[in-house]
C-alpha cells in the first residue's frame, strides 16, 4: 500500500494544514498500514539443516503443504550441508531481523543453536523445533522422530538378523547433532543390554556426507576382520555404506536409516537388509501447524514425537510405505 506525499499545505486555499487535521490524517493513514498488515499473509521461515538430501525435501514439501492449507508464506532456507552451523546461525538471525511471524528451526548443532533459539524466544518469535533436539527450553514445539527408539528399533532388527551374536560397527553422523546422536545411543544401549554376544567394533563418523561415509565404511571393513554387519544412522551414510558394500561385493549386513529411491532399489536388491525411515513430510507439516496454532492464541504440543518405522524387502509394495516413502514432492515443491 502506497500512502500520498503529505506537503504540509491545504491545496485549495493554500494554507497549513492545522494540528487537528493532520493529526486525523496520521491516523486515517496508520489505519490504512494497520488494515495492510492485517491483510498480509503470515511469513513462517523454516530453516533446515540442508537441502541437498531427499529428506529436506521432503520436509519443504510437507511445510508447503500446511502453509498451503493454512494460508500463510514459507521462507525456505538453509546451509548447503549438514555440519555448517555458522551458515544456520547466520540465517536464524537474519529471519529474526527481518521479524517474520514464526520460525521452524532444525538445529545443527545442539548446543551451538542454543543462542539463536533463545534470541527468537526474548524477541517474541514463537519457534518451533523440528527433526534434532536444543540445549534450551525456549521454543514453543518440537516436532521429531523418536530418535533413540529408532536406534532401539534398529538394533533389535541387527539381533535378529544375526541371531544375538557377532561384529558389528557403526557408521554414525557427526558429534553434536542430537537427532543421530540419539539414534546411535538408541542402537548402542540395546546391543549392549539384550545383545551380550553382539561387540560393537567400531564406530567412525561420516560428517553427513556421501564420500566421507563411503571412506569410513571401507575403512572399517578393512580394519575389522570378521565383520557381520553395519548400522548406519542416516541417508548419507547408509549410502556411504551401501557403495563400501558394493564395491567390495561384501555380504556383510546393513541395516540403515532413512530413505531415498536409489535406497529402496538397495533395499529390494537385498543389499540393504533393512531401513529405519522416518516421515519428513509430516514432520515439516507439523512443524508449520505448530507455529500456526502459537501465532492463534492456540497451545500447540511441546514435544510431539513421530514414530519411527522399520520397513523391508516385502513391505517396499504396502500402499502405506508407498505413501510414506514416494511423496508427491513436484505437488509441492
Amino acid at each position: 500500500m502506497t500512502f500520498p506525499v503529505n506537503t504540509g499545505q491545504n491545496a485549495s486555499a493554500g494554507r497549513p494544514l492545522s494540528r487537528n487535521r493532520f493529526l486525523l490524517a496520521g491516523l486515517g493513514a496508520l489505519a490504512g498500514a494497520t488494515a495492510c498488515s492485517r491483510n498480509k499473509k503470515r511469513v513462517i521461515a523454516v530453516i533446515p539443516k540442508g537441502q541437498a538430501h531427499l529428506f529436506w525435501q521432503s520436509v519443504h514439501a510437507g511445510a508447503n503443504a500446511a502453509a498451503r492449507e493454512l494460508d500463510v508464506e514459507i521462507i525456505w532456507n538453509g546451509p548447503p550441508v549438514e555440519t555448517d552451523f555458522n551458515v544456520q546461525l547466520q540465517i536464524a538471525d537474519a529471519m529474526i531481523n527481518r521479524r517474520v511471524d514464526a520460525i521452524a528451526l532444525a538445529p545443527i548443532d545442539k548446543k551451538a543453536m542454543v543462542s539463536v533459539v533463545d534470541r527468537a524466544w526474548r524477541e517474541k518469535i514463537p519457534m518451533v523445533i523440528f527433526d534434532s533436539g536444543v540445549d534450551t527450553e525456549n521454543f514453543v514445539s518440537q516436532v521429531a522422530t523418536d530418535n533413540y527408539q529408532a536406534g532401539q528399533m534398529a538394533a533389535e532388527r541387527m539381533g535378529k538378523i544375526l541371531d544375538g551374536k557377532g561384529k558389528v560397527v557403526i557408521v554414525a553422523v557427526q558429534p553434536g547433532a542430537a537427532s543421530t546422536m540419539a539414534r546411535e545411543a538408541g542402537f548402542e544401549d540395546t546391543i549392549k543390554k539384550n545383545f551380550p554376544g553382539i561387540t560393537i567394533a567400531d564406530k567412525r563418523y561420516g560428517w553427513a556426507d556421501y564420500a566421507k561415509s563411503l571412506a569410513v565404511a571401507e575403512n572399517m571393513l578393512t580394519a575389522v576382520p570378521g565383520l557381520d554387519a553395519m548400522f548406519a544412522s542416516n541417508e548419507s551414510s547408509t549410502a556411504g555404506a551401501v557403495q563400501a558394500l558394493k564395491g567390495r561385493k561384501s555380504r556383510v549386513r546393513l541395516v540403515g536409516f532413512d530413505w531415498s529411491p536409489t535406497l529402496l532399489e538397495d533395499l529390494r536388491a537385498g543389499v540393504v537388509d533393512s531401513l529405519v525411515v522416518q516421515h519428513p513430510f509430516k514432520m515439516g507439516y507439523e512443524s508449520v501447524v505448530a507455529a500456526v496454532k502459537k501465532l492463534n492464541g492456540e497451545t500447540p504440543v511441546k514435544i510431539n514425537n513421530l514414530a519411527p518405522r522399520l520397513i523391508l524387502k516385502e513391505d517396499l509394495d504396502k500402499p502405506d510405505v508407498q505413501a510414506q516413502v514416494n511423496p508427491d514432492l513436484k505437488k509441492y515443491l
